[in-house]
């Protein structure tokens, strides 16, 4: 197993779950015991918690379903012809199966002046958060600029405002969250930001870092410029394909596999956020970054390694928590026409409903989770809404009252 986060451990523990009495072997470079990432931009960020609080199984989890587990490692190739990898140590890794969890790393952007910028750092990693933790300090007075406006972005924008420091986002295109959400979901969170005094501007695009003393001034194409203790950047991810491609498997936005998670390769699976997969109910190819995506494909290939007739049909959700807003989606909204948005009498609390003509494709709810649990019963069964009831708010938000008759 290449990889040992979500992905990499799930599916170790759930492969010897599966009967397998062959040995297990999880590589990953970071040094540190698996630990669940989520928390990373949050509980983590805004705790003085160890992360071992945050370790997806303890060690003694390990030695007793026989996993080992090979840490601050590095793999170097593959070779398929002679079923092997090559360490960074030098040795040589026989595999009979091999499973790619390879990820992918943060995104950094070629900006001039950000490889002598003071205190400045993606976040990806458990190493990640505590320097910019240390860079932080009581928080009380530092001035943090994070480049880029996704969720990564504005999660670590509203931990660091809970630890007191002077936050500013700066996102490049015309509204936060361009990429994964509609206009009315990113206007949402950008107010949401401004009322926690967070300085969220758009159509910010950074095009260099300069140092002067102690200080980093962040300067954007329209000529404004920002000071800065501290920057984060969260622009994005680049999928770790390396060893895959050098390996001469099947790339496409990712490794590419079947509904079993195998590669070109049959003896070489892949899974997690590196894999490019079909979805069945959306009927299209996709590449997703989620601990669920992870989990799922992670059983499912154990249950074909184990010799299991096991194929990948989930429907992605994700998550998102920013001060006192719990987001969960279900679905993906790519390729929507029409947008409904049920709002509910609490503050903060309501659900947007992505559509294509009559069909649900993805449920965006507010501090709302029944609206998060019927649509995923609606787009799981293929149900059809009656849109009117939808946004009716005196018709209950019941499955039985919503059907399309």
């Amino acid at each position: 197993m290449i990889g040992a986060s979500h992905a990499g451990v799930n599916f170790a523990f759930a492969l010897r779950k599966e009967g397998w009495e062959g040995r297990i072997v999880l590589f990953d470079k970071d040094p540190v015991r698996p630990y669940h990432r989520p928390p990373l931009s949050k509980a983590y960020l805004t705790s003085d918690d160890p992360i071992e609080k945050h370790s997806l199984k303890s060690a003694e989890s390990y030695e007793k379903e026989q996993i080992e587990l090979c840490l601050g490692v590095g793999i170097i190739s593959i070779n398929r012809d002679t079923k092997t990898i090559t360490l960074d140590t030098g040795e040589i890794q026989v595999y009979d199966q091999l499973v790619l969890a390879t990820g992918a790393r943060p995104l950094m952007p070629p900006i001039p002046g950000m490889d002598t910028a003071h205190q400045l750092y993606p976040l990806r990693t458990a190493h990640d958060v505590q320097q910019i933790k240390a860079a932080l300090g009581d928080g009380k007075g530092k001035r943090a600029v994070i480049i880029g406006g996704g969720y990564i972005g504005l999660e670590i924008a509203a931990s660091m405002k809970k630890l007191g420091a002077e936050v500013t986002v700066l996102e490049r295109e015309a509204r936060v969250l361009a990429r994964v959400t509609a206009p009315e979901m990113s206007a949402f969170f950008q107010q949401l930001h401004a009322e926690q005094g967070v300085n969220v501007l758009t159509n910010k695009n950074v095009v260099s870092i300069a140092t002067e003393g102690a200080d980093n001034i962040v300067h954007c194409a329209d000529g404004s410029q920002y000071p800065a203790d501290l920057i984060v950047v969260g622009v994005g991810i680049r999928v770790n394909l390396e060893l895959a491609k050098d390996a001469g498997l099947e790339i496409e936005n990712g490794i590419k596999v079947n509904a079993q998670t195998q590669t070109s390769d049959t003896a070489i699976y892949a899974i997690g956020d590196c894999s490019f997969h079909h979805n069945p109910l959306y009927n299209r190819w996709v590449r997703l970054e989620s601990v669920q995506n992870a989990v799922d494909q992670a059983k499912v290939a154990a249950a074909v390694i184990a010799g299991k007739d096991a194929s990948y049909n989930s429907l992605p959700w994700f998550w998102s928590d920013q001060f006192d807003v719990k987001l969960q989606m279900v679905g993906l909204s790519e390729g929507y026409d029409e947008l409904l948005i049920r709002e509910e009498e609490s503050e903060r609390k309501f659900s947007a409903w992505y559509f294509r003509g009559d069909q649900l494709l993805a449920v965006d709810a507010v501090n709302n989770a029944k609206a998060y649990v019927i649509g995923t019963k609606f787009i799981t069964e293929g149900k059809q809404v009656d849109k009117g009831k939808l946004i009716d708010t005196d018709v209950p938000l019941k499955p039985a009252d919503l059907i399309k008759n």
